[in-house]
């Protein structure tokens, strides 16, 4: 029996009530198809902060290393951009898919949402958010920085992250710029250049803000998207809208290394922590992908069709519920209908 070790980060907000709810699923899942996952938790966000005064702590990082992967919960500042540094998690594949069940829910009208299935590859380790930033005072007035680096190296190896992932897919890869205003950072020139070993990948460079506006009015279009740290965190949250609800998607951050974090893209939720309603959808999502990272990839399908089978069913967590039809369930009730559906379509031989 192949035996994975996961580290659970669950942070705070209701990263703790997503991951409960995931390393349940995670675990009947390994009993359904013939793994085991040992699980050890650690300390990430505020929780760390108040026991090491650190939100990203040594005990953490070294819990972490050796590991097959990292459930992570959700973190309101401190911890994350530090561990994605700590272990280079530089590529960030965030897919959207939407559900047909939910498709009133999105924001898109429906039949702009047939086929669609976009893959988002976001640079996650350089960027604005890791560039030289500060605060002064001039003769003016005072004034706060951050600066936009990018090596050269850094867009070109997620450059062929995006092409493969392009090339074991539609073929297509959308390249986010805004290369009129930020010359020096050329994106198009270095993908295209990379793109020479894949001479079947179609390339569509495109301004990041006509991006936006073409996901919004024709998202069909898209199959692969390539953005640097901050267009790709800002482009992705709209396939919160195509999908129906940000609680709904998963994302998987790799290493070149192939080790990876397995986190939900939607934030801690303050207002509604505590109060067990969260939807634990994008950290299952994120949970299928480490499966498919895992090479469990019957697993991951079985996941995936079970969550579909419940939608379809009806049942709602809080964030989806609309009508008087929705079966509205909190999210230990959806975790065990889920389980009980895991059961029933592996008995049907995942019948959708």
């Amino acid at each position: 029996m192949q035996e994975y070790r996961l580290v659970a980060l669950p942070g705070e907000g209701v990263g703790p009530e997503v991951v409960e709810a995931a390393l349940a699923v995670l675990a009947h899942l390994a009993t359904l198809h013939g793994f085991s996952v040992r699980v050890t938790h650690g300390l990430v966000g505020e929780p760390a902060v108040q026991q090491f005064g650190t939100g990203f702590p040594e005990a953490t990082a070294r819990l972490c290393e050796g590991a097959d992967g990292i459930l992570f919960g959700a973190v309101s500042k401190a911890g994350l951009l530090e561990l994605r540094k700590q272990f280079d998690l530089f590529a960030n594949l965030r897919p959207v898919r939407p559900v047909k069940s939910l498709r009133h829910r999105s924001s898109i009208k429906p039949e702009k949402l047939d086929g669609v299935d976009i893959l988002f590859v976001r640079e996650l380790v350089s960027g604005i958010y890791f560039g030289p930033s500060g605060r002064g005072v001039d003769e003016t007035a005072p004034y706060g920085f951050h600066t936009m680096q990018y090596a050269d190296s850094e867009i070109r190896r997620i450059a062929r992250v995006a092409l493969q992932q392009a090339q074991q897919r539609r073929k297509k890869l959308a390249i986010a710029h805004k290369e009129n205003a930020l010359p020096c950072l050329p994106w198009t020139r270095l993908v295209q250049e990379e793109a020479a070993a894949f001479p079947d990948v179609a390339l569509v460079p495109m301004l990041v803000d006509n991006l936006a506006m073409q996901l919004v009015m024709n998202p069909q279009q898209f199959d692969v998207i390539l953005a640097g740290n901050l267009f790709g965190d800002i482009l992705s949250d709209i396939g919160g809208a195509i999908a129906g609800s940000i609680g709904l998607l998963g994302s998987a951050s790799l290493n070149a290394d192939g080790f990876g974090l397995y986190e939900a893209i939607h934030g801690t939720a303050p207002d509604i922590a505590g109060k067990g309603i969260a939807n634990p959808m994008g950290t299952l999502a994120s949970v299928e992908l480490m499966l498919r990272q895992w090479d469990e990839g019957t697993a991951a399908a079985h996941l995936a069709i079970a969550q579909e089978q419940l939608l379809e069913a009806g049942y709602r967590t809080a964030d989806l519920v609309d009508s008087p039809e929705d079966r509205f369930v909190n999210t230990k009730a959806f975790t065990e209908q889920l389980i009980q559906q895991l059961t029933n379509s592996k008995a049907n031989q995942f019948k959708s």
